[in-house]
Formats: C-alpha cells, structure tokens, sequence
C-alpha cells in the first residue's frame, strides 16, 4: 500500500487483477500522485466484489468483469468511481453503471506504437518462420527445410480500424513498402493520415489484401467481423494479424479455415476465450480449451498471451492518466476520460 502525507487530494483506491507489471508502474506514477492505493491479484466479478468493499475507486483491468451484477454490488460496497487502466470498455456495461450513477474513465490511448510494433513482431514471424528456426537451432538443427519465407515489401496490407493504432500501424506497413487499404465506418480525412490508404468495404479490402491487421473496438456491430463467410472471401494465402480484441474473429470458423488450408498463417495476441487461460502460469496443467490447443498446435499460428501493450512506455502512461482520472475526481474537476453509455 502506498500512502502520501497528503489529505487533500487523496483518492482510496483498488487495483484489481494486479500483475507484478501494474505494481511497479501504478507505484512510480503514484510517487507524483500521492493516492492510497491497493493490489489485489484476483479479477473482479460477483465473486470478489467483496474485496473493493470501503474503497470509492476501483481500478480494472480489461479482463475483468463488468456486467450489471458487479456494479450493483460495487455501488452498495462504496464504490463511486470505475477507472479502467485500458482503452476498451467493452467489459462493462455503461448503461448500469449511468443508472447506478457510478462514474467511469478510461485511457483513451497510450501509445499505439506499443500494439503497432508487436503486429509486425508476429508478422515478421510468420513470414520468416521464425519460431521453427529458433526451436531447430536450440536443438542443434542448422537445416533449413521448410523455412523458405515471404517478403513484406510490395504486398497489400490492410487495417481494419483506423484510429490512432491502426494509423501507427499504417505508417510502419508503409515504411515496408506495402499498399495500403482500409475499412472504417469513419474513415480519417488524408490529412489525418499522411498515407496514401485507399478505404474499401471491409469485404473488398479482405478480398485484396496479403495482410489484414485488426484494429476496431468490440462493439455488438463488430462482434465477430472477421467470421466464416469473410474469411472464404480472402485471398489464399492471406496472413490474418488480431492485436486488437478477441471476439472480433470467430475463432470456430478460423480453425476451420486453417485445417482446409485456406488462411496462410495467423498472429494472435488476443484471443476470444482469454480470460480463461491469459495471465496465468498453466505449465503443470492440462490445457482444456481444445480451440485453444488446436490453434497451438498448427505451425503456421502464432500467439502471444495478449502482451502488445506491455511495454514500460505503456505502462507508464496507462498508470500516469489513470492517476489523473483519479485527482480530478477527487477535486469535483471535469473528467476528460469519462466514457457513458
């Protein structure tokens, strides 16, 4: 716990779903903040609500849930104000917390080069095969049967979402020499951008591209976007990027476009199922989501236990303006990160 001489402009608060990561950066921004706060490991659901008992700020994590039954119970045990230490809120729901009168900000963005950087980390790997490379050298294998890859420059890259990651990600593919395409009901003007992007309907630029990178905010109109008829109109062949939120592919339909060939590799940070498995050590544990098991198994799928934003810059800025959020509050100021139904 850490605690600042300070009475005035002192918030109580508790991180939920804390990770080692959350108590060093929330613990060196809070150095400039002075609020008393507090780390627990469990997520939050109806079943550890009883842990945010007696603090007027709850800090969440974008794994934790936020439904209707959680916040009723939040708001009886004190609960004025949620913080989300994310950008995304589609883990809560806005509209019982507006009718609860609980108060709920976020981060709208943190430095998207973060997520930008890691599309291309998983890219670049798929491409170049490079998990089968290291795994053979570490075995002493210097063949290279198997390991011919692609190149990135001149292929058609498209991104789905462009706000301020999509765009980041659009100036890293550009700098690769790629063609850039994009789908987004609402399209940055080209002076937003600086790129030569060309926006199609989403069927359109799935049917062009090599590379599809997804960057749109889970929403019910974008639940599974990325779904079986979509993924038959793709090119063969076609490297399909998901750092943004799991539910936005249908990951049934994905497997089975991978088992009948028809996708040439997949890089996931994200997964539908996460919360299940992502954040914890299940090395001594049968893995029993077979979805799960079955992507791990094909060579050509790759994914990271959603760690595209974990650098120490990001988290830096998540905990700095999550801090802020917390200031403002406490002195009856404007909430420049609320978000409402």
């Amino acid at each position: 716990m850490i605690n600042d001489a300070r009475d005035d402009d002192v918030m109580k608060a508790i991180i939920l779903s804390a990770h080692e990561f959350d108590r060093a950066s929330f613990a060196n921004a809070n150095q400039h903040h002075g609020h008393q706060l507090s780390f627990v490991e469990p997520r939050l659901d109806p079943t550890t609500t009883a842990l945010a008992r007696g603090y007027p700020t709850v800090i969440a994590f974008f794994n934790d849930r936020l439904d209707a039954e959680t916040l009723e119970t939040l708001k009886i045990a004190g609960t004025k104000l949620v913080a989300l230490r994310c950008a995304g809120f589609n883990n809560i729901d806005l509209a019982a917390a507006g009718r609860l009168g609980l108060r709920v900000v976020h981060v709208p963005s943190y430095l998207p080069h973060c997520v930008a950087e890691h599309v291309f980390a998983l890219l670049l790997a798929l491409l170049r095969h490079i998990p089968q490379a290291y795994n053979r050298v570490r075995e002493n294998d210097f063949s290279v049967k198997g390991l011919t890859g692609s190149e990135l420059y001149g292929r058609t890259f498209a991104i789905v979402g462009t706000g301020h990651i999509g765009r980041a990600v659009a100036r890293i593919a550009h700098g690769f020499g790629c063609k850039l395409v994009g789908s987004d009901p609402h399209p940055p003007s080209a002076a937003e951008t600086g790129l030569p992007i060309t926006y199609l309907p989403l069927e359109e630029a799935a049917a062009q591209a090599d590379v599809i990178s997804l960057h749109a905010p889970l929403t019910p109109a974008t639940f599974h976007l990325i779904n079986a008829g979509l993924l038959a109109r793709m090119k063969p062949g076609t490297i399909l990027i998901n750092t943004g939120r799991g539910a936005l592919i249908d990951t049934m339909a994905l497997v089975t476009a991978l088992k009948e060939g028809r996708i040439g590799g997949v890089g996931l940070d994200v997964y539908e199922q996460e919360e299940r498995v992502f954040y914890r050590d299940m090395s001594d544990n049968v893995l029993t989501d077979e979805v799960l098991a079955r992507l791990l198994s094909l060579r050509n799928v790759l994914v990271t236990g959603h760690i595209s934003f974990l650098t120490r810059e990001a988290l830096a800025q998540i905990a700095n303006v999550t801090l802020e959020n917390l200031t403002a509050f406490d002195r009856g100021q404007p909430l420049v990160d609320e978000i409402k139904e």
